[in-house]
C-alpha cells in the first residue's frame, strides 16, 4: 500500500505545519473535483428545464458513488 511505503519512497518528513496543511489542500481541491463532476451536468440540464434529467443523472451519479464506495470498503475488509 502506497501510504505504508511512503517513508521508503519519499523518506522522512518533517514533522511541521506543511504536511497538514498540504493534506487538507489535497482534501479541499479533490472535493471541488468531485462536487463539480457530481453536480455541474445535473444543475445545467435543471436550469434549462429539463428537470426530470437533471435530477435523474443527480441519483444516478449519487447511486454509482455509493457502489464504488461500497465496493472500496468492501475490498479492504477481505
Amino acid at each position: 500500500m502506497f501510504t505504508f511505503g511512503a517513508q521508503k519512497i519519499f523518506g522522512t518528513i518533517e514533522d511541521n505545519f506543511r504536511m497538514p496543511l498540504a493534506m487538507l489542500l489535497l482534501f479541499v481541491l479533490s472535493a471541488s473535483v468531485v462536487s463539480t463532476l457530481i453536480l455541474g451536468k445535473p444543475i445545467l440540464l435543471y436550469l434549462e428545464n429539463k428537470k426530470v434529467e437533471g435530477i435523474k443523472m443527480f441519483l444516478y451519479s449519487i447511486g454509482w458513488l455509493f457502489v464504488f464506495a461500497i465496493l472500496a470498503f468492501a475490498s479492504i475488509l477481505l
